[in-house]
């Protein structure tokens, strides 16, 4: 023990002897453990807020959407075929109503999704259109009517022109006035407002309050123009039996839609769960891309420390002559040369999580001000992260140097003096 105390005090009056070149063998340290935390951080953030937002549509939701057949629901042919127009007109407002009489199933809605220019007085907007059957606040419990009223299952059925105002909505129109009995216009007809919404916010990067509510039939046959939805969210009873449900879901749509062949389905279910688990593995996987990318840095900052150590080495040829010819063993060289190195990346390592720290308690500071619902937590996972990596750099890369160091020859190292 009292060896290595000796040559931990060698070590450390070295390191303090050479300030400048002990800094410049730290900074890539320091860079490299500061991305890593702030990598690590932002990832479990984005990874925690992506998760809650999924989860704030409810956790026993059960989603059916349309899709282009032969191709993933999530795959990049299905986005693009839908993104050059390609429309799905094979799900309709009967599916709903026959998937409600599958066993586990509380209640559904059918929906779509269209634009429309609405005015009211001198005020005129596009707003955003969800055609959705009554049964909505039934499945979507975060849906809450602060005035009036949802519209009703003879309204949604009948096609009337209601309409249940988000709170962004209504306040584009109506200000702090009273919207309920007013009615808005959209194609020269008028929509009377029932109700407006209590104010949700945004679910990830898309605002829930710029939504105006109608009946669906009402949207498709008054504004679209069509006979079809483009999803059907379901609410199940038992979240235990719901691989199960989704099963039944499964074939009962390709029973409706005359389907034998899975890969052509037009259609795709997907469960709360399921897209939780699918977004989590994409994202654990592509923070773990991004820590393999920043730790790049770290072995640059590693490649410069073993530098500056053979440089070291070499400076100090005559000084580990003249302690081995007094009695210094190679295994006490050895362990000074790599206390220096490690000494130098540790210090490294809290430089760059305070650092890290500091960085991303800014951005969370700036999230918030920009408005975004999105959390930094800072976890104890990044911090042994990067302490780890920074004591891993002084291990493996000041080993090499400590090695030759101890090495030397007593004469030879006197003789080049």
């Amino acid at each position: 023990m009292k060896r290595i105390f000796l040559a931990l005090r060698f070590a450390l009056h070295t390191i303090v002897s050479h300030k400048v070149r002990t800094v410049l063998a730290l900074l890539g340290v320091v860079i490299g453990v500061f991305s890593v935390v702030v990598v690590m951080t932002l990832g479990e953030g984005v990874k925690s807020f992506v998760l809650g937002q999924v989860e704030s549509f409810g956790g026993n939701v059960i989603q059916v959407e349309v899709k282009v057949p032969s191709t993933g629901a999530m795959s990049s042919d299905n986005a693009s075929s839908r993104g050059q127009g390609t429309q799905i007109t094979t799900l309709i407002v009967d599916d709903k109503d026959a998937i409600k009489k599958l066993p586990n199933i509380t209640s559904a809605y059918a929906g779509t999704i269209g634009q429309e220019r609405a005015t009211y007085g001198s005020v005129g907007k596009r707003i955003l259109l969800f055609g959705a059957s009554h049964e909505v606040p039934l499945v979507d419990e975060k849906i809450v009517v602060e005035e009036g009223r949802f519209y009703t299952e003879d309204e949604a059925s009948n096609g009337a022109r209601v309409v249940v105002l988000g709170a962004g909505v209504k306040e584009t129109f109506f200000g702090t006035g009273d919207a309920i009995g007013e009615s808005i216009t959209m194609r020269g007809e008028k929509y009377r407002v029932v109700g407006v919404l209590e104010g949700r916010g945004s679910a990830g990067f898309f605002d829930l309050d710029s939504l105006a509510y109608v009946p669906v039939e009402t949207l498709q046959k008054k504004i679209l123009g069509v006979d079809y939805v483009q999803m059907i969210s379901v609410q199940v009873k038992d979240i235990s039996e719901e691989e199960q449900t989704v099963a039944d879901i499964v074939g009962l749509l390709r029973k409706r839609h005359d389907i034998t062949n899975p890969d052509k389905d037009d259609f795709s279910v997907t469960s709360t769960k399921q897209v939780q688990e699918t977004l989590n593995d994409v994202l654990g996987s592509l923070t773990i891309l991004l820590l393999a990318l920043t730790s790049i840095t770290l072995v640059v900052g590693g490649v410069g420390i073993m530098n500056v150590m053979y440089v070291s080495v070499a400076e100090r040829t005559s000084e580990i002559g003249l302690r081995k010819a007094l009695g210094a063993t190679s295994q006490m060289v050895l362990t000074q040369f790599l206390l220096e190195a490690l000494i130098i990346t540790l210090f490294g390592g809290i430089v760059g999580i305070i650092l890290g720290v500091g960085a991303t308690l800014a951005l969370g500071v700036v999230f918030k001000a920009l408005g975004f619902a999105f959390s930094l937590a800072f976890s104890w996972k990044s911090l042994l992260l990067g302490a780890g990596f920074s004591l891993l750099v002084g291990v493996v890369f000041g080993l090499a140097p400590a090695y030759r160091a101890a090495k030397l020859s007593p004469m030879e190292a006197l003789r080049k003096e």
